[in-house]
């Protein structure tokens, strides 16, 4: 099993534990992925499906953090050529073109890329040898999984950097059936080491939104988590208001979410792999589509609902809101900066108090 520590040594500006923020897309842009990188953590921007901004954004995110003095980023030596960008990128890979990809990552040389639901596992790796062929493997590989069988198949074909190991409980999009992480994560661990892969970090995701939940990961054996729906509340993030409010407001997610494609299929989103769905915020459009509602009908009343600005948003309201089932744990606006920080040290501080506990 690997040790916390070894993202440190790819991610040198990281604090320990990493926590990386999702490459959630449309929300995860330069000024998020770049803020949470300056708080120490590992920001991911979300280049998604469609590659065709991604040059822009890593443009925007490479200002933004000359702006900022970020310490790991040198304009003048001869030594910066060779420093990676202090930030991710993230792609769902059933729609994205690898050849419009490697022209901006090859450019840029962002730290990492994140690989997520590919038509095929498979698909996976002319992405993962390309990628390391064009920045000469100074951008590490992550790939997230979402089932024991699926973390040994890509351990075993592609030898990512890290392994994002994704649970049920996450929000936005994911696999139809799969584990908590809670029983996931450590039969990931152990069935890589069986293969004589566990070497390999493991990022913990899905239900992971403060502390509490990052010394879990960790004594479940990651190296690191991944958060997506406490993210969504900081003022770096590209999203309404409306939305916003909408993840404050709710709680109980194990109740007020559920796991659907109305979502998807609602809002015209098509191409999603069928093994895929989407966790969000029970609404109005959801129960009317449950209740039997004319699809043609419920999608008119969306249509117009987009319309209302933030008053789209809200539990008699028809926007999708994705969040996870640790919703109710997401209590207010804050900083990337302050997201990073007050989690790590309720982790430090829970850690410290299970060891007088054992």
């Amino acid at each position: 099993m690997a040790e916390p520590s070894i993202l440190q040594e790819s991610y040198p500006w990281t604090l320990r534990p990493l926590i990386a923020c999702a490459p959630m897309r449309l929300i995860s842009l330069a000024p998020l992925a770049v803020a949470v990188s300056r708080a120490g953590g590992l920001g991911f921007l979300a280049a998604g499906t469609d590659c065709s901004s991604l040059e822009h954004n890593l443009a925007e995110a490479t200002s933004l953090l000359k702006q900022s003095s970020f310490h790991t980023l040198s304009t003048s030596s001869a030594a910066s050529e060779q420093l990676p960008l202090p930030i991710g990128v993230g792609f769902i890979n059933w729609g994205a073109d690898l050849n419009q990809a490697l022209s901006s990552i090859q450019k840029y040389v962002p730290a990492a890329v994140w690989f997520f639901a590919p038509n095929n596992l498979s698909d996976l790796i002319p992405w993962t040898a390309r990628i390391r062929e064009v920045t000469q493997g100074r951008t590490k590989v992550w790939i997230q999984i979402g089932t024991v069988a699926d973390a040994v198949e890509v351990a075993s074909s592609c030898k990512p950097d890290v392994i994002v190991v994704q649970g049920s409980d996450a929000g936005g999009h994911g696999l139809r059936k799969n584990a908590g992480i809670i029983s996931l994560l450590p039969e990931v661990a152990d069935a890589l080491k069986d293969q004589g892969l566990g070497s390999i970090p493991l990022v913990a995701a899905g239900g992971v939104v403060e502390g509490r939940g990052v010394a879990a990961c960790l004594a479940l054996g990651a190296c690191g988590v991944a958060m997506g729906t406490r993210f969504l509340t900081t003022r770096e993030a590209t999203i309404a208001r409306g939305y916003q409010d909408e993840i404050i407001r709710a709680s109980d997610g194990g109740i007020s979410t559920v796991r659907s494609t109305v979502y998807d299929r609602i809002r015209g989103t098509k191409g999603w792999p069928e093994h895929f769905d989407g966790r969000g915020v029970i609404n109005q459009t959801f129960v009317d589509a449950q209740n039997g509602m004319d699809f043609e009908e419920n999608q008119r009343l969306y249509n117009e609902e987009t319309e209302k600005g933030n008053e789209g948003w809200g539990s008699q309201a028809r926007m999708t809101t994705y969040a996870g089932t640790g919703v109710g744990l997401v209590k207010q606006i804050h900083d990337a900066t302050d997201v990073i920080r007050d989690t790590l040290l309720e982790a430090q501080r829970i850690s410290k108090k299970l060891e007088s506990k054992l």
